[in-house]
């Protein structure tokens, strides 16, 4: 290797200053590393290789790498590292698979030192050892990590992490042979660079991919892992098992982790995706950042602290283009703008309320505690100090519960198990919803599936009212067809009333010849029974009808009309009575002899030894008797709407799903969405998975129905030789095994199987569950410690 001499002098002063500044790139940066005395950094992406120095107010271009008239692909780079101890040493990670060396002391325009092309696939990391020179360690998507000494022309050692990618590689600060990687199944490993042949330790640390790993540089043995859970967790390796003692939620997947220089407690985070944000935080609050940069427009693609000993300066590159350097003290202090206080509703309606002890007025009842109200301790952070301490601050913590007599939402479950949304005709499911509202005692949700049948069911099929209960009843005559009429004078002319019967119905003995049909009353009065299935009867005074009501009826009584009979089916037409086109002209009422309604061909003789009713037959109505569905969309929309802001969400969705096209025009889609999120939030806090999921399959919204269909592939491996499985069939191709044999009683399993993500060993669930209890070891006997949980 030649003698490397450096690009540019160093600063003339030992303290590191500067301002929060930027500069735009020629291309999207993939990666960024600095150099050991922080005056220079290197940017590296697909198109752009350059070397910047880090002035006192702006970035400078010093050296472009990417020469030639067409440069190679082992210029596009998915990483880059600056050596700590030789300043003019650079790596990087090309994405077809080479590992290139740089030496910037080369008099020549191509800075290109060596070439290593060992590796299959994209190589996704490349880590120089921090205290050996010659010693380059890098991890690829092929799932091998190979260990590289710079004196000569190929790896010295490779390392197989039984994975399918590498995504990322860190030789400890502290321990000379050890490096950690994480891999594409979630696990990360310990290896030492002696022993080639085996990692020393393995665990699972996510459940995803785990994109990043970084050792800390004080503590010995803490280990930063970041994935695509959304998590970040920190590990002490140094106990027998690796022990996760701080985790972070963030929002998105973590793509880049770095400890903050100086401060044990602080880490930098970034996304891969969504979130274009740099989060500073401290683990022992994981909740809330302790810092925000925000500067970025697009995914921030690498992060580096800018010195070793400096926690004021981080550097950031993105994909929108641009270098940013970040002053600590311009961050943005997420605490600051938090909301002070905290409301929740609990499942079963209890309230919790948390707040400073400040806000809350004192009870005079209550006995002040000498360090504070220690029942519920909530802590909050105050305003950040110069020494960036923060103080923990007690919080009164008030639950108001509820009686769970008067707020039980046994109704709710009921109700989503027992409703039906598919699967059968519109009048029925109407009618069973009703009929499973009215019993758990919802009366108002009863009325309203019964309306919404009336109103959107077409009246050919409508079952009549007489049919469900052995056809044969008082007072059974078609809703809307014929009215009864009661005298309650002597005359026809006599004013009457409506009425409603208030009993339960009530089927006298009935006799049925060919031609005639006789039916005794007893004096009882037409009933109506709520919630029943056949249609509701009225009785009409003759008062109430006249020239300007919905039918026009011709009745005389000069003139006695001729007799009718009944033909053999006596049921046969029932529904055709609303379509007669002609009614007799005269009607004559006798009180001495039984009444005669026309209609059809069909009579029916009441017996009355009290009163008399004169039955009058309706002709032709003067308007349709069908309105269009959409005459009734506003008022169920309001009606929805209704339901939605008194919290029965359920309700809304039901209908909306019912009802389909018929009112799916007249909501707004983010409003539909609204409910069917807020509905699917509640069954799946009440497990009610099943329903949840049926819920998600009927909507039409492309925002519910993508729900059910992500996270659905699952990758295994086999496990005996440990390689990805095909998705032709549980047989290995590669070893010829079948993959589903349990490790405990070696019979291939039919049923439930259950798998360690550590070493892909499993069998069925029972006897993985009682092997777990009594031992920790893999019941295969390859030695790692599974752990079912």
């Amino acid at each position: 290797m030649e003698k490397m001499s450096r690009v540019t002098t160093a600063l003339s002063s030992n303290t590191i200053s500067g301002r929060t500044m930027f500069c735009h790139l020629d291309a999207p940066a993939n990666a960024i590393s600095v150099c050991r005395d922080a005056t220079q950094v290197v940017v590296a992406g697909r198109n752009i290789f350059k070397i910047y120095s880090l002035e006192e107010e702006q970035f400078v271009e010093k050296l472009n790498l990417r020469v030639g008239r067409k440069p190679s692909l082992n210029f596009s780079c998915a990483d880059v590292m600056w050596h700590q101890m030789e300043e003019n040493l650079l790596a990087t990670a090309a994405t077809n698979g080479a590992v290139v060396t740089w030496n910037l002391g080369k008099p020549s325009r191509n800075k290109q030192d060596q070439l290593f092309t060992e590796h299959k696939r994209t190589v996704n990391k490349v880590c120089f050892h921090p205290t050996e020179v010659y010693m380059l360690l890098s991890g690829s998507q092929d799932g091998f990590m190979k260990c590289f000494d710079l004196r000569k022309k190929e790896s010295v050692s490779t390392f197989s992490g039984q994975s399918e990618s590498v995504r990322d590689v860190q030789f400890s600060m502290k321990d000379y042979f050890t490096f950690a990687a994480s891999f594409e199944n979630g696990n990360v490993q310990l290896w030492d660079i002696r022993r080639p042949d085996r990692y020393e330790r393995m665990f699972t640390a996510h459940t995803g991919p785990v994109f990043c790993c970084d050792w800390h540089p004080d503590d010995r043995g803490w280990l930063a892992t970041g994935g695509r859970d959304k998590m970040v967790k920190v590990w002490d390796m140094t106990t027998n098992r690796a022990k996760e003692i701080y985790c972070v939620q963030t929002i998105a997947s973590v793509a880049r982790v770095k400890w903050r220089p100086e401060r044990k407690f602080h880490l930098a985070t970034c996304s891969m995706m969504v979130d274009h944000n740099i989060y500073v935080w401290d683990i022992r609050r994981p909740f809330i950042p302790f810092a925000t940069f925000e500067e970025h427009k697009d995914v921030t693609t690498g992060i580096v602290w800018r010195h070793q000993h400096d926690p004021d300066f981080l550097l950031s590159g993105s994909k929108d283009s641009t270098l940013y350097q970040h002053m600590f003290k311009d961050a943005t202090r997420p605490v600051d703008k938090a909301n002070p206080e905290g409301l929740c509703f609990g499942l079963l309606g209890d309230l919790a309320f948390a707040a400073k002890e400040s806000l809350i007025s004192s009870d005079a009842n209550r006995k002040p505690y000498p360090g504070g109200d220690r029942r519920y301790p909530i802590f909050f952070f105050k305003k950040p100090d110069q020494t960036e301490q923060f103080a923990h601050v007690s919080s009164a913590l008030s639950v108001f519960e509820t009686d769970l007599d008067s707020n039980r939402m046994d109704w709710f479950v009921k109700t989503a198990q027992l409703y039906l949304l598919s699967g059968k005709p519109f009048a029925e499911l109407c009618d069973h919803n009703a009929k499973v509202a009215q019993e758990l005692k919802r009366p108002q949700v009863s009325t309203t599936w019964t309306m919404l049948r009336i109103m959107f069911s077409d009246p050919a099929n409508l079952p009549a009212p007489g049919l469900n209960h052995n056809l044969i009843k008082p007072g059974t005559l078609p809703l809307m067809s014929s009215f009864s009429m009661k005298e309650m004078g002597s005359g026809i002319g006599t004013e009457s009333r409506l009425e409603r019967s208030k009993g339960d119905s009530r089927q006298d003995n009935s006799h049925l010849e060919p031609g005639n049909s006789h039916i005794s009353n007893n004096n009882e009065e037409n009933e109506e029974t709520e919630g029943s299935e056949g249609q509701a009867e009225y009785m009409f005074g003759d008062a109430e009808l006249d020239d300007d009501d919905l039918y026009s009826m011709e009745h005389d009584n000069q003139t006695e009309e001729p007799e009718y009979t009944l033909p053999q089916e006596a049921f046969q037409l029932r529904h055709e009575i609303m379509d007669n086109p002609s009614a007799p002209e005269h009607l004559q009422q006798d009180k001495a002899d039984s009444p005669h309604v026309s209609g059809n061909e069909a009579e029916v003789t009441c017996l009355t030894p009290i009163e008399s009713f004169s039955l009058i037959s309706i002709s032709q109505p003067l308007f349709s008797p069908h309105l269009p569905a959409s005459f009734f969309c506003p008022i169920v929309r309001e009606m929805l709407s209704y339901y939605a802001e008194q919290g029965d969400v359920q309700m809304a969705v039901s209908v909306l799903i019912v009802l389909g096209d018929r009112i799916r025009k007249a909501i707004d889609d983010l409003t539909q969405e609204h409910w069917y999120m807020s509905y699917i939030d509640l069954l799946q806090r009440f497990e009610l998975w099943n329903v949840s999921n049926e819920v998600i399959k009927l909507s039409t919204c492309s925002a519910i129905t993508c729900l059910n269909q992500t996270s659905t592939t699952l990758h295994i491996n086999c496990s005996n030789c440990k390689r990805p499985m095909s998705n032709k069939g549980w047989i290995c191709d590669r070893c010829h095994q079948c993959a589903s044999v349990c490790a405990v009683c070696h019979h291939v399993v039919k049923g439930l199987f259950v798998w360690c993500q550590g070493c892909s060993h499993g069998g069925h669930l029972e006897h993985m569950m009682n092997w777990l209890k009594s031992s920790a070891h893999c019941p295969a006997g390859c030695g790692h410690l599974c752990e079912y949980t």
